[in-house]
């Protein structure tokens, strides 16, 4: 496979409280795998190993240092909330903190084996203790609290201990649900109607400590108009009600994971103390990223989800053969699946992948499926398999027009590109195409939007930021003890020539960063954003482990994506943890809190090389005018100013983490941080004057397909409440020439004269 760019591993705050919630605090058995075989999971490592150490760019040495490291990462993915281990575990565990090295070396699996058994068993027991806490009302009167910093609380002594942490956790859930409820019922008693969801203005972290059992408790929590208020006592049996629900949801999920999907997880604590983008892919995670990297995969297309023993359609994507023959719905049930003409399969109670695997299939043949439709009837419905493009992967534009002239806005979600295909989609001819028509609608400047952009195909970003210049190097590449070599743009064709503004933010990462790196080298653009990018600045490649073995009869073994290279900017600096800082920085929300590579403790050192030989952009000449007309409106706007403070404030917040458990006292310290977040609300309303539209070649498109028109609806919507791309027009309008000017204002002033005649 060509050498790849990986999505960054957004090891922040927010996530690391979604994998708590997701991973730890929910108690659930595992089913033993029937397929376990310890000698393919020490061929496993020792393919690992060897693959890792002779291909790495800088190989860590596998000593104590590594096996610390290994240990540390591999028990906090294990139980990251310390909801299942107890003490006496740890002290077991820790005797093997510097002897990981040895076991791997000698494929010995008895530090896994051992803690494999030992969380199975601690699952079983917290299924009995959350069961039994939620068979009793909780007293909201008594005065104690919870803390919810995981990272720094101790594991429990003993089990007693243990199922106070649990019945305090899940108190704390109740107790949010429950004031969740009772203002509710206080708003519309005194007429009053709030949106529901305030996470935009307390922030998500804010409201994942709180909804840590019962993600679903807004939903419940909303009454109709016609209930009437209920007493204490009856929400309290409601929120229990909901959190024993919730918890069996996650359960029947979780038990689809058997001992080789834990396997995974060891084996990644091991790949990650390389560097945090080397990793294993068992063989369905190589098919999931295969299907990331290229938009595209061979199936019905239809989006599945696990819901108690079932497996539920949950979207259908526009375009695909389901959504083309009107049969399947969202809410569909699938009960059994034949190919072809063959007997069908109950697939009632079957792992989630295992589901998938039987409905995809090559292209043209077929598949049956039985479904229980929505109003209770079944159905079997036959559905021939063909290629299934998901469209929020690939590249999109819109118009707008401002101040008498017509801008461009192209959104890349990812650098996707089809390594099996040299003829199919990517993002580099994507965006020449989005250029092209958007050059033919008569745009005078045009927006890049790769904010959240993770990274993708290396030889993508070398075709698009070709786009924008003449010809020159794009980026350099240095292998470990091989010289550098630097990758060119040699077409001397320049697509577009006009103004250009590039958009990134914290997440823009890898592909992303090349990109916004080597346009302000040559200072063909504007890059504004966020104060730096994620600052990832190595190269992956993806080896399919099968390769190294003879023998098929171990099964497929699955991949490994290992950093190979280093990139760095054609001035000669790395990308890595420093990433690119923007011309224009403009206040995050979530600019104070650790998020970028830089925050990882095992990434890889920055550092610099010999600068390429490139000539800079000399047409623009309002270049730096432009920059510091926006910093100036940037430092003027009090939208701006209150993103800053918002900022500040949720940094602030992530600090906070003991909460009360008296309902009266918890109330007061919600009402407190609703009342400040209220400073906030103008950050959620905001909306400027400007109309996005679609191209006409999309206008055809989205009138013929209704669920394409309402993505779009929703994305050009988005766009009108986004001050960001109204500050990157704005620099646009700055960046005109002085002739284009001359043009518009006479005639903006002669059409106004006009309208007053």
């Amino acid at each position: 496979m060509n050498t790849i760019i990986d999505y960054m591993k957004r090891n922040y705050k927010l996530l690391l409280i979604v994998a708590c919630v997701s991973i730890s605090l929910f108690a659930f058995k595992i089913n033993a795998s029937k397929d376990t075989d310890p000698e393919k999971d020490k061929l496993l490592l020792e393919l690992l190993t060897f693959v890792i150490q002779r291909e790495h760019y800088n190989p860590a040495t596998i000593d104590d240092t590594f096996s610390k490291g290994i240990y540390k990462d591999y028990i906090e993915a294990l139980d990251p909330s310390k909801r299942f281990f107890l003490q006496s575990d740890i002290d077991e565990f820790s005797k093997y903190e510097t002897q990981l090295d040895d076991q791997i070396l000698n494929k010995d699996l008895t530090f896994f084996d051992i803690t494999y058994d030992r969380l199975m068993n601690r699952m079983e027991e917290s299924k009995g203790i959350y069961k039994d806490i939620l068979s009793h009302p909780f007293d909201y009167n008594v005065d104690e609290s919870f803390n919810t910093d995981y990272e720094k609380a101790p594991y429990a002594k003993d089990s007693k201990e243990l199922t106070d942490k649990w019945r305090k956790q899940i108190k704390l859930s109740t107790l949010s649900s429950i004031t969740d409820r009772l203002k509710i019922q206080e708003n519309k008693k005194n007429g009053i109607v709030v949106a529901k969801d305030s996470s935009n203005v307390l922030g998500q972290e804010e409201k994942l400590k709180l909804d840590v059992v019962n993600p679903q408790k807004d939903k419940t929590a909303l009454a109709s108009d016609n209930d009437k208020p209920k007493t204490i006592e009856q929400l309290e049996k409601e929120t229990r009600e909901s959190a024993v629900k919730s918890l069996d949801e996650y359960f029947g999920f979780m038990n689809d994971l058997d001992r080789n999907d834990w396997f995974s997880v060891y084996i990644n604590s091991i790949t990650a103390r390389f560097d945090p983008h080397t990793n294993y892919f068992a063989p369905e995670e190589k098919e999931r990223f295969d299907v990331s990297i290229s938009g595209k995969l061979e199936g019905i297309g239809a989006r599945l989800q696990k819901k108690n023993d079932f497996t539920e359609i949950s979207e259908l994507i526009s375009g695909g053969p389901a959504w083309r023959g009107k049969q399947l719905e969202a809410g569909d049930l699938v009960m059994k699946v034949a190919q072809g003409n063959e007997e069908a399969v109950d697939v009632v109670g079957m792992r989630l992948d295992d589901v998938v695997k039987k409905i995809k299939g090559p292209k043209g043949t077929e598949v049956r499926l039985t479904v229980k439709k929505v109003d209770g009837t079944i159905k079997i419905i036959s559905i021939t398999r063909d290629i299934v493009e998901i469209e929020e992967t690939y590249a999109k534009s819109s118009v707008v027009n401002k101040n008498g002239l017509k801008y461009g806005v192209i959104y890349l979600p990812k650098f996707y590109i089809d390594f099996e295909n040299k003829d199919g989609r990517d993002a580099g001819k994507d965006i020449a195409k989005e250029v092209e028509r958007l050059k033919a609608a008569g745009v005078n400047g045009i927006v890049l939007d790769v904010r959240d952009d993770g990274g993708g195909s290396l030889s993508t970003v070398v075709d698009i930021a070709g786009l924008f210049i003449e010809q020159g190097p794009i980026v350099q590449i240095k292998s470990a003890g091989k010289k550098k070599e630097v990758l060119y743009d040699r077409d001397k064709k320049i697509e577009w020539d006009g103004p250009l503004v590039i958009m990134v933010n914290s997440f823009s990462a890898s592909a992303s960063e090349i990109l916004a790196a080597a346009i302000q080298d040559y200072k063909r653009g504007i890059i504004i954003g966020s104060k730096q990018t994620y600052g990832k600045g190595t190269v992956q490649n993806v080896r399919d482990l099968n390769q190294f073995v003879r023998n098929s009869a171990v099964g497929d073994l699955g991949a490994i994506k290992t950093t190979t290279q280093k990139f760095y900017r054609i001035n000669g600096g790395s990308t890595q943890l420093e990433g690119v800082s923007s011309d224009i920085v403009m206040p995050d929300r979530y600019a104070y809190l650790k998020m970028g590579e830089r925050d990882v403790d095992n990434a890889m050192p920055w550092d610099k090389i010999d600068p390429a030989a490139y000539t800079v952009w000399n047409k623009n000449a309002n270049f730096n005018q432009a920059i510091a007309n926006s910093k100036k409106r940037i430092a003027q706007s009090s939208q701006f100013q209150l993103i800053e403070e918002n900022a500040k404030w949720i940094d602030s917040r992530s600090a906070d983490n003991i909460y009360s458990l008296n309902l009266d006292k918890f109330k007061i310290a919600q009402n407190a941080i609703e009342e400040k977040a209220k400073k906030y609300k103008p950050l959620s309303t905001y909306k400027n004057t400007l109309k996005f539209t679609s191209l006409p070649y999309e206008i055809d498109e989205v009138n013929k397909d209704l669920t394409l028109k309402e993505k779009r609806d929703r994305w050009h919507e988005a766009l009108a409440k986004d001050i960001y791309v109204e500050e990157a027009l704005n620099v646009l309008d700055d960046l005109q020439s002085k002739s284009i000017v001359k043009k518009v204002i006479p005639a903006k002033l002669k059409k106004g004269k006009l309208a007053k005649s």
